[in-house]
């Protein structure tokens, strides 16, 4: 397990999400990206919490409560020995979480190579 502090775990987070190709930055949509230590559910290194984009529609405005992308400091830590493995399992996991905010399920993710 590589020891990595909640500040500079958020950094590599921050990290991740800049490594979003602009031209998908611009059309993320009322997300909120968080780090928390643990999941309530084993095994989760993030999770997507939300309306996908292909789901919302015109019912979908106003006062609408941000999607939420939760990144899980201590299950990434611990499947890394270096601080390296942290920023690439960082990295998938933000494009995983972010994939689903976009629509793709997991199956689909699967296909492509990133579930």
């Amino acid at each position: 397990m590589k020891h990595v502090s909640a500040e500079r775990f958020e950094e590599l987070v921050a990290d991740a999400l800049d490594e979003i190709p602009e031209e998908l930055g611009r059309l993320m949509d009322n997300v909120w990206v968080t780090v928390e230590d643990v999941p309530e559910t084993a095994g989760l290194l993030g999770l997507y919490n939300g309306v996908p984009l292909t789901e919302r529609d015109s019912g979908y405005a106003g006062m609408v409560m941000p999607d939420r992308i939760t990144l899980y400091r201590i299950p990434i830590c611990a499947m890394a020995r270096t601080e390296e493995q942290v920023v690439d399992i960082v990295r998938d996991t933000v494009i995983h979480e972010v994939a689903h905010h976009f629509g793709i399920d997991d199956d689909r993710l699967d296909e492509l190579g990133w579930a």
